[in-house]
């Protein structure tokens, strides 16, 4: 297709497009078969083909639903041999076609969202970020209220028509992809319950989110959206101490479980339990509940989101200066990069090469942290190369609160030991239905692979669904429908 030159977009594509890169494109799915969109919406978004037809100046991709769909979470750029940064080629043509008057293709995506996407006006919050090319912030909330919140609210109860199912199916853990398995499975007809053992329900949508960048009160309608499908949530229930597993299989027919990965890793260094110190999920559900307060110097250890999280929250708790020490250097920093460019615009504040080696008091409160500076050396088992610290290197940082954000890991010690822990302490399933090693139960989200996106956590959850749909009828199970059409898997690039 020619070129519209009066949209000067062959201009705006030499800018923003490296047409050396896309010239040797490997095409090799890589890009497709590491995007959690494209699991959940295989029929309507496709990266690879995406960036081919923009490549080859379609000028109509401009007007496409398609360009709106990226989810931001960089797992094409960090496995793309040839280094293609999609989400920001995808960011810098959503701005060309809004300043052309070209949102047909975001009002589409919207539509596309609230039928295909659990849990869809959150998703718009956290990862789909219309707001960063739309520069109207009262234009995306009306779209965003108009086209999935109402639509939500006056469409969910004729849901409940659905023949009901005579199997039950218990869920554990209240998070997004326990919740997704629970909406899918009510729509099919199944009784379901979700036991959390949190006081509220919503796991990392509510807790482990900040209130700016996903407000509660979304979560909260959404939550009641799934109430009103005939999903229980059962709060204050601990499984394994208040209820075992063993006592579950009694009275339901199938198990999910989707517990996240909420236990924190810790330092192990001196000073580590002084007043002062906190650990990022505590932290940052403390400050969605409104019940904690800082200082005026806060430092963050740690360099993923939920890092740069910590650091932009303690800003808007009234920090005066909020710093976060990363280990390695800014291009193996695993946050998102957009995320980091709007902390820094914040006023957020990085120091790289550095390893943190005890945490020093004054009366028993947090007064400085001492540190080492790194050296890089060769890559290590992530890809990216290996912090040493430097002999002799050690300097002090004046802090009056330190928050530790360097990872968390699932708890399974619930678990029959029928069901198969991994070397990293997660749950071992078949990676396509999600079935664990005891029959009846299946596993998904972060409590699988640790540490994950949003959109990763709702794919778990919907292909829960599909494959306990299919065991409870007795026929075989299948992964989701991208596997089965074999779209964006070409080479046998399926994510494994």
């Amino acid at each position: 297709m020619v070129y519209q030159t009066s949209l000067n977009l062959e201009k705006i594509l030499g800018q923003i497009l490296d047409f050396e890169k896309l010239k040797y494109c490997f095409e090799c799915g890589i890009c497709t078969a590491s995007c959690p969109v494209a699991d959940l919406l295989p029929e309507h978004y496709n990266p690879r083909t995406l960036l081919h037809s923009l490549s080859l100046g379609d000028a109509e991709t401009l007007k496409s639903a398609e360009l709106w769909l990226c989810a931001w979470c960089y797992r094409c750029y960090n496995r793309c041999p040839q280094s293609l940064c999609l989400p920001e080629i995808f960011q810098a043509l959503r701005k060309f076609a809004v300043e052309n008057d070209y949102l047909e293709g975001f009002y589409k995506a919207l539509k596309i969202i609230r039928e295909n996407i659990p849990f869809p006006a959150s998703s718009c919050y956290v990862c789909f970020h219309p707001e960063r090319a739309i520069d109207n912030k009262q234009l995306v909330t009306e779209a965003i209220q108009k086209d999935i919140i109402d639509y939500e609210a006056e469409n969910t109860k004729e849901v409940t028509s659905v023949k009901v199912n005579p199997a039950k199916v218990a869920i554990i853990g209240s998070g997004p992809a326990g919740l997704s398995a629970a909406q899918d499975l009510a729509k099919k007809g199944y009784s379901v319950t979700v036991f959390e053992a949190s006081s509220s329900s919503g796991g990392m949508l509510k807790k482990g989110i900040p209130e700016y960048r996903l407000p509660k009160k979304i979560v909260d309608f959404e939550i009641k959206c799934l109430n009103d499908l005939g999903v229980k949530i059962k709060t204050n229930v601990v499984i394994g101490k208040s209820l075992k597993v063993e006592k579950l299989f009694q009275d339901y027919n199938a198990l999910f479980v989707a517990t996240g990965a909420s236990k924190e890793r810790i330092l192990g260094i001196k000073g580590e339990e002084l007043t002062g110190v906190f650990h990022a999920l505590d932290f940052l559900e403390k400050a969605n509940m409104k019940e904690i307060e800082v200082s005026d110097k806060v430092t963050i250890i740690g360099g993923g989101d939920v890092a740069v999280d910590c650091a932009r929250t303690a800003l808007r708790l009234g920090a005066k200066e909020a710093t976060i020490i990363y280990r390695r250097s800014k291009e193996e920093m695993p946050a998102n990069p957009w995320e980091i460019k709007e902390a820094e615009d914040e006023g957020v504040k990085i120091d790289f090469l550095i390893t943190p080696k005890r945490i020093i008091g004054e009366n028993g409160k947090v007064a400085a942290i001492e540190c080492l500076k790194n050296e890089l050396s060769e890559a290590d088992e992530t890809g990216r190369r290996r912090p040493v610290p430097i002999q002799d290197t050690e300097f002090e940082i004046k802090t009056d609160n330190i928050i530790i954000a360097i990872g968390q890991f699932p708890n399974t010690a619930f678990l029959p030991e029928t069901v198969e822990i991994t070397e990293e302490r997660t749950v071992a399933v078949d990676p396509f239905t999600l079935e664990t090693t005891s029959l009846g139960i299946f596993a998904g989200g972060d409590v699988v692979v640790g540490p994950g996106s949003l959109m990763e956590a709702l794919a778990a959850g919907k292909q829960a669904g599909i494959s306990i749909d299919a065991y409870l009828r007795g026929a075989s199970l299948k992964p989701l429908k991208i596997y089965e059409k074999g779209q964006g898997r070409e080479n046998g690039n399926a994510k494994k």
